[in-house]
């Protein structure tokens, strides 16, 4: 057996692949997978394998006349619509007469005995709503939404405040000038394919992308009525979610609110990078996440985006005009832009890398974050998720005044380079000292928490937490409380030693004299 063949039927029934017993005749339900298969991304069908993968062939003398009717039946009208035209192979598997069926991807949509099939894992279903018929249409037709032509959206409409700002950033990640700092706001629009003609229609005028990126929120709902990203935290209430910020704006501020919710709820490890400096792996991670979530989705779909954190993972899902089926590694990336014109905006103001470039930034850094690689699967729904430690969501997940409490404490670290938002404690003093201090700023701080923020271990925190035994109080449970000043007089540490001490009767007989003659020689005929 040819090796190819070896391994597919080890591998078994997949997306692009069916196994069909076959006796005297072709089984009944070929011609709905062959339907799916053409609604799909193609496949191959096997005749006389079974289920599991082995070889049981089928009769030699038989092969012929089944040929003839699979090729007959498949070229019907009035079976499928449109007929399709494809030649099966007879071929000798150790020694034993298989059918091979190679069905490709077609630009139709196909329709079997008048219902439409689509192939969804190893299994052949019915596609009966509308809205799933118009996914299979923009798939098959390799529309690429993001370039639907509005003509009646005029700049007024679009949020102009933002470009100042998006020539800044894209001067920034050119290295200090890019041409859109140079350009009108029309010649800015037309250079990032905004604003163009379709060239089917003739018609002029800002396109969906625009739209997404710079349109005002209710320009934005009125175009796209089921747009926006869910962000949920979930902590006790797993059914529902102990925060959450639906965000419906602009794709340029999205990114920033939906950073800010991944801040206020995910603690940031220390790592340094290749070239011994630290950076952020929660922002790197984060941000890969969600530029995938928000830039390589179907705009047009119902179906929101989702991003969620909870206890045991961090995780996305967003709809999608699948080009595959099937998980995505490093291994087997085949980069497949969904909206380049959104990508091509996004990369140009450092919101991405080339493409491609994000999966592998994002198994490489997902290690060092949450201690394990990320799961991405795409499909009609594009779905990454990342398994997050269960120690994460022991701390309270807010403090009894409102902030949040799980959120790191970014501060100066031992060897002088500084974290991304230093808080003022100084560097080379005790550890017990800075523990002090961030207890000062940070009232309800946790073990954990001081030992991230100081590049320490929990023990040594323990130790330091000891040595201020009357400075420091523990409030709460074990689990969920943290650590409060005694009194005001403890917020600062103590510099030097007291100012009194114990005196002889001579001593302080010494003292009263000296200053009762001091009071005579300043205030002469004073008492």
């Amino acid at each position: 057996m040819p090796d190819t063949l070896q391994q597919t039927f080890s591998i078994g029934e997949t997306v692009a692949v069916e196994f069909k017993r076959c006796g005297n005749g072709i089984p009944p339900d070929t011609y709905e997978t062959v339907c799916a298969f053409l609604n799909r991304f193609g496949g191959d069908i096997y005749f006389g394998v079974l289920d599991d993968g082995s070889v049981e062939g089928i009769p030699p003398a038989h092969a012929p006349s089944l040929v003839r009717n699979l090729v007959n039946n498949l070229g019907n009208p009035n079976l499928f619509l449109p007929a399709v035209h494809l030649e099966p192979q007879i071929l000798s598997v150790d020694g034993k007469t298989v059918i091979h069926l190679h069905v490709p991807q077609t630009p139709d949509i196909h329709r079997f005995k008048g219902t439409i099939y689509d192939r969804l894992a190893d299994a052949d279903v019915k596609v009966v709503s509308s809205s799933e018929i118009a996914a299979l249409a923009i798939r098959k037709q390799q529309i690429y939404t993001e370039r639907k032509i509005y003509p009646y959206v005029k700049p007024s409409d679009l949020r102009l405040d933002l470009l100042p700002r998006i020539r800044t950033r894209a001067s920034n990640f050119a290295g200090g000038h890019h041409p859109w700092a140079d350009m009108s706001d029309e010649e800015l629009f037309r250079s990032s394919r905004l604003f163009g003609e379709d060239k089917l229609t003739g018609e002029k005028g800002f396109n969906l992308a625009a739209i997404l990126l710079l349109g005002t929120d209710d320009l934005i709902l009125d175009v796209c009525p089921a747009y926006g990203t869910d962000a949920l935290f979930r902590r006790v209430q797993l059914d529902r979610y102990d925060d959450r910020d639906l965000v419906q704006t602009n794709l340029v501020e999205s990114v920033d609110r939906l950073m800010a919710f991944a801040a206020k709820h995910l603690p940031d490890p220390f790592f340094l990078d290749d070239d011994a400096r630290r950076v952020s792996v929660r922002d790197i991670v984060v941000r890969e996440l969600l530029v995938n979530l928000l830039i390589h989705r179907e705009f047009t779909s119902s179906r929101r985006s989702r991003f969620v954190i909870e206890p045991g993972q961090l995780w996305t899902e967003n709809p999608c005009r699948a080009s595959r089926q099937g998980p995505i590694t490093p291994d087997n990336l085949e980069p497949d832009s969904k909206n380049p014109v959104i990508a091509a905006f996004f990369r140009t103001i450092g919101f991405a890398d080339e493409l491609g470039s994000g999966v592998r930034k994002l198994f490489k850094y997902s290690l060092p974050f949450a201690g394990s690689e990320p799961t991405i699967l795409e499909g009609d729904v594009f779905k990454t998720s990342i398994a997050l430690s269960s120690d994460w969501f022991d701390g309270d997940a807010r403090a009894t005044d409102g902030t949040n409490n799980n959120a790191p404490i970014n501060v100066p670290i031992n060897d002088g380079r500084t974290a991304n938002v230093p808080v003022n404690v100084p560097v080379n003093v005790p550890v017990k000292d800075k523990v002090l201090e961030l207890v000062r700023q940070r009232p309800g701080v946790n073990r954990r928490q001081l030992a991230q923020a100081l590049a320490v271990d929990v023990k040594t925190i323990a130790r330091a937490v000891n040595d201020l035994a009357g400075l420091l109080e523990h409030r709460g449970s074990p689990k969920t409380g943290g650590y409060h000043l005694v009194s005001a007089s403890a917020q600062t540490p103590p510099t030097s030693p007291p100012l009194h001490t114990h005196l002889s009767d001579d001593d302080v007989a010494c003292v009263c004299n000296a200053l009762q003659s001091s009071l005579k020689t300043s205030c002469p005929g004073g008492t």
